[in-house]
């Protein structure tokens, strides 16, 4: 697609007047001047001002020196250094916040991204209705490299199939994107975690037009990639503050139930056990139940209601406990009234018991979501 530009002044639609690119690095030392000679070869091309700024999480590397350097030689090109904060989201979001542009570009510094392509990304700005462009790695035209390997390449389609409910793009983990500034306004709750700021920006910009252009990602030559298991495992909490925000109580309900099943594993795996060990049946009962408990309410703060996580633990725990008690006795009196004093449920026991089971497990929620993790 990049081979079909002309040589010579490239007409931008009058819809932009600046463009911001903004880099995040760590240690990318060696990649910084090939990118930015590169960028300003291509915006040679294009009849708009432009800047680049690189939002480096203190790599202490020299890389402040070298954009200092190409500055000095007339690239438009500054540095943020961020001292004691580090995530490639949140530098995107620091530079977005700093940028002058009215139309914005998130680009890595590896060189896996070409910067030919953003004369691809601005001409589809051409359609005034474009709210968000991606640099595509799995549209008709886009490549990988063959030295990716079958389990990368399993991993970003497994990946890209978990952002599946949040967007329909071909490829939601991109992180070479353009957006006009007043669509990036629009994010409400920013919270980003990890690599995936596309994705975070796609959802909470509420963005509806999006277009893909076909790149060719190229592997980095210098330096090392920064995604690691832990940052596999962001992108799944990442998710889940994207479901919930998205979502809302219903994302919360959700999880309140998952967390609900393993407990009940839990609770007859511990009474199993203890009945082996020939505890008494009341004890070993009331023993697996208390730690099934403790092990809900250390998920549920954990996991389902984790922005509740620097209350204070045994108050949260004593509301959770007097959560469970009061389900229990929603539940059971529903089972043991309703037979008895409305004749028509006398014959079906056991769905009023799975009733009583739902109702409990709503009070439950409802007391944990407001008032035990509030």
């Amino acid at each position: 697609m990049t081979s079909n530009i002309s040589q010579g002044k490239y007409n931008v639609v009058q819809r932009f007047k600046f463009l911001s690119i903004i880099v995040p690095t760590f240690k990318e030392t060696d990649n910084l001047r090939p990118l930015i000679t590169r960028i300003a070869a291509v915006m040679d091309k294009v009849s708009m001002p432009y800047e680049v700024i690189v939002v480096d999480d203190d790599s202490q590397d020299g890389s402040s020196e070298i954009i200092n350097e190409l500055a000095e030689k007339g690239y438009p090109v500054r540095i943020i250094t961020r001292i004691g904060t580090r995530g490639l989201s949140t530098a995107v979001i620091h530079g977005f916040y700093e940028a002058k542009g009215d139309v914005l570009v998130c680009m890595d510094a590896d060189l896996s991204h070409p910067p030919e392509a953003l004369l691809c990304l601005i001409k589809v700005f051409e359609d005034s209705k474009v709210e968000f462009a991606i640099g595509s790695r799995y549209v008709p035209g886009a490549g990988t490299p063959e030295s990716w390997g079958m389990f990368r390449w399993l991993n970003s389609k497994l990946a890209t199939l978990l952002a599946r409910p949040f967007t329909h793009v071909k490829d939601p983990m991109a992180g070479f994107f353009m957006l006009p500034r007043n669509v990036f306004e629009r994010a409400r709750s920013l919270n980003p975690i990890g690599y995936k700021i596309g994705l975070e920006l796609i959802v909470k910009c509420s963005c509806h037009n999006i277009v893909e252009v076909p790149i060719y990602f190229e592997t980095r030559k210098y330096g090392q990639s920064k995604l690691n298991i832990r940052e596999q495992f962001n992108y799944i909490r990442h998710l889940k503050r994207l479901a919930d925000f998205k979502l809302g109580d219903l994302s919360y309900f959700f999880q309140f139930c998952l967390v609900g099943s393993t407990g009940m594993i839990v609770d007859l795996f511990i009474y199993s056990l203890l009945l082996a060990m020939e505890v008494p049946l009341p004890l070993a009962r009331a023993l697996s139940i208390w730690v099934a408990m403790t092990w809900n309410f250390w998920l549920n703060r954990r996991l389902t209601f984790s922005y509740s996580r620097k209350g204070k633990i045994l108050q949260q725990y004593i509301r959770f406990f007097s959560t469970c008690v009061l389900g229990a006795i929603v539940s059971w009196s529903i089972a043991v009234f309703i037979p008895q004093k409305v004749n028509m449920f006398a014959d079906y026991i056991l769905p009023v018991a799975v009733a009583g089971i739902c109702v409990g497990t709503l009070v439950n929620f409802t007391l944990s979501r407001f008032w035990v993790f509030r």
